[in-house]
């Protein structure tokens, strides 16, 4: 039986429980296809005027460190590997909440809709404008305040990311993730050793371009070889005692972002991502086999609406589920990285919307996991009986890991070998998003710099090192909130972690907003990008609101207050300009 306010299916419409989520994966892909074949068509040919002979940023101010063409196979993986980090797993392993049907639906149609536009709109823009962020973007478009606002916004909202990933990451690698939780040391032998292929790969394809396939296939096997190793030697023969702790691995993960942020793409960032979708690919495509070929059922009801604790289902769904349906952080890899390795402006379809689709096939694939990954309705119930429960870092990594390690059961793979690639693949995402991310926040330092006219902001190991450093102050710094009627010390990244889903979906929001107001400047059509914007501000800066009324601690009370004031100073100047009266013939297209 369901409880008020939880059902199998909508009213009038008959019940959803014959459903399976084979039938719904298969639906969901049939969406995915169709959307690229045409919308994303549409978007290239008619929104964006994609020319393949207008020259890119990577050719007009090629340098061999940033700005560098690349391949499209190479640019995609790279791109689809630095947006794809825990969020998508982590974030429908929460939204499942509200039942199975809420969570695919809007991972499915919001990425199709929002998310992939979002994606591809920032990286047009900034192919169109030198590379330029989406940050100077809004200067240009929108004036110097803005970009001030949006260059705080950015600032904070990826120190922040970041300091939680360097956290998390820390204690994946740890023996004990938490007290009484193992960690996945296991993970570490194989996260190192592909680096060390990574350095190879990228210098054999400097030298020998055509060798990409031998590089890939080779490459994918020594990968799996590492896990393997890995998987048997964990600890690498040492006792669990002596094993490094969450603090040394967090200064070895700072350093190893400090050097991917300041060496050419050529030779860390884009070889190390490209071996990494091999097994980004490599872990859906056996994933969503082990959903086909196994018997698999909605362990979930379908919907949820009232969840004890919970907020209310919208607008907090577009909220949580964040970067399997649509992420402002894809608009700053966009227009930071990936803009300035774009061979051809044709190529911003399959980067820009594909690796989005691909993203939300991850978010997908996490919310099939965590309803119909596990062994029925009375373990999901329990698992997801109320908000605070699902909250816990362990639970939600665990729901996406042991759900999807079900459906790897279902091909017949052990059940350790799957479980150890999943982890793998976790980390893998997790660690692609960090050396790309910090030399985004690295770009950023250097454009709030030349704002204020800081000088050593240019020199690249110097803003490297003050991203880093910021990074640090969100993993270690600790500081006092409020938790129930108790006051605890947290990591600040941790204390203000609540804050990030509604700073990077206010993020997607003021990018759509500024790609809006750059098309109508130039006399091109706004509604693909005018509409998930308004969707986009609307739904965050209500939650916003809501969230600050709920919110006891003063710490969050006060960040929380400046972000939602940074937020509608950007809003307020692109609606001042909107109603300016377009002049197309002043602007370039």
């Amino acid at each position: 039986m369901f409880s008020a306010g939880e059902f199998p299916g909508p009213r009038g419409f008959g019940t959803l429980s014959a459903v399976t989520p084979l039938a719904a994966a298969l639906l969901a892909f049939t969406a995915y296809l169709l959307a690229y074949r045409f919308y994303a068509r549409f978007l290239a040919q008619r929104i964006f005027a994609l020319d393949p002979a207008r020259p890119t940023p990577a050719q007009t101010l090629e340098d061999g460190v940033d700005y560098v063409p690349t391949a499209p196979s190479i640019l995609f993986s790279h791109h689809f590997a630095s947006i794809t980090g825990l969020a998508p797993m982590l974030g429908p392993a929460v939204a499942v909440i509200w039942g199975w049907l809420p969570a695919l639906c809007w991972v499915v149609l919001g990425a199709i809709f929002i998310g992939c536009v979002h994606d591809m709109a920032a990286l047009v823009v900034s192919l169109r404008t030198r590379g330029l962020s989406v940050g100077e973007v809004a200067g240009d478009v929108l004036g110097p305040k803005a970009r001030t606002l949006m260059h705080l916004v950015i600032f904070f909202g990826v120190a922040l990311a970041m300091g939680v990933f360097v956290y998390v990451l820390a204690r994946l690698f740890s023996v004990e993730l938490a007290p009484g939780h193992p960690g996945y040391p296991q993970a570490v032998f194989p996260s190192v050793g592909l680096l060390v292929l990574s350095v190879g790969a990228g210098l054999v394809l400097r030298r020998r371009p055509g060798a990409l396939a031998a590089v890939a296939v080779v490459g994918l096997c020594l990968e799996l070889l590492l896990i393997a190793v890995g998987k048997d030697h964990p600890t690498l023969g040492l006792p669990p005692a002596a094993w490094p702790g969450p603090s040394t691995w967090t200064l070895a993960l700072l350093a190893y972002a400090f050097a991917a942020s300041v060496l050419p793409v050529w030779a860390l960032l884009q070889p190390r991502d490209f071996l990494n979708a091999l097994l980004l690919y490599l872990g859906l495509g056996l994933a969503y086999a082990g959903l086909f070929a196994g018997d698999h059922r909605f362990a979930a009801p379908a919907v949820r609406l009232s969840p004890p604790g919970a907020p209310p289902l919208v607008p907090f769904m577009l909220i949580v589920v964040a970067c399997g349906a649509a992420s402002g952080f894809h608009g700053l890899v966009a227009s930071g990285t990936t803009a300035k390795q774009m061979a051809r402006e044709t190529h911003a379809r399959p980067v820009g919307y594909g690796a989005m689709i691909g993203e939300s096939l991850l978010g997908l694939l996490a919310t099939l996991a965590c309803t119909a990954g596990v062994a029925s309705p009375q373990v999901w119930h329990e698992a997801y009986a109320d908000w605070g429960r699902v909250q816990a870092l362990p639970r939600k990594i665990d729901a996406f890991i042991q759900g999807t390690t079900t459906f790897l059961g279902s091909l017949g793979l052990p059940a350790d070998a799957a479980a150890a690639l999943v982890a793998m693949v976790v980390v893998s995402f997790a660690l692609t998003t960090l050396d790309s991310a910090t030399r985004l926040l690295r770009f950023n330092i250097e454009e709030i710099g030349a704002s204020f006219g800081v000088r050593w902001t240019k020199r690249r190991p110097l803003s490297a090192l003050a991203a880093c450093g910021v990074i640090a102050l969100f993993a270690f710094y600790e500081v006092d909130v409020t938790v129930g009627d108790a006051v605890v010390r947290r990591p600040a990244g941790l204390a203000l972690w609540q804050l990030f889903g509604t700073t990077n979906q206010l993020l997607a929001g003021l990018t759509l907003l500024v790609v809006t107001v750059y098309l109508r400047a130039r006399g091109r059509p706004t509604a693909p990008v005018a509409i998930p914007a308004v969707v986009m501000l609307a739904s965050t800066l209500a939650a916003m609101v809501t969230n600050l009324l709920r919110m006891r601690d003063p710490l969050l009370l006060a960040v929380g207050g400046v972000l939602l004031l940074l937020g509608l100073g950007v809003v307020g100047l692109g609606l001042s300009t909107l109603r300016r009266p377009s002049r197309p013939e002043a602007a370039e297209w």
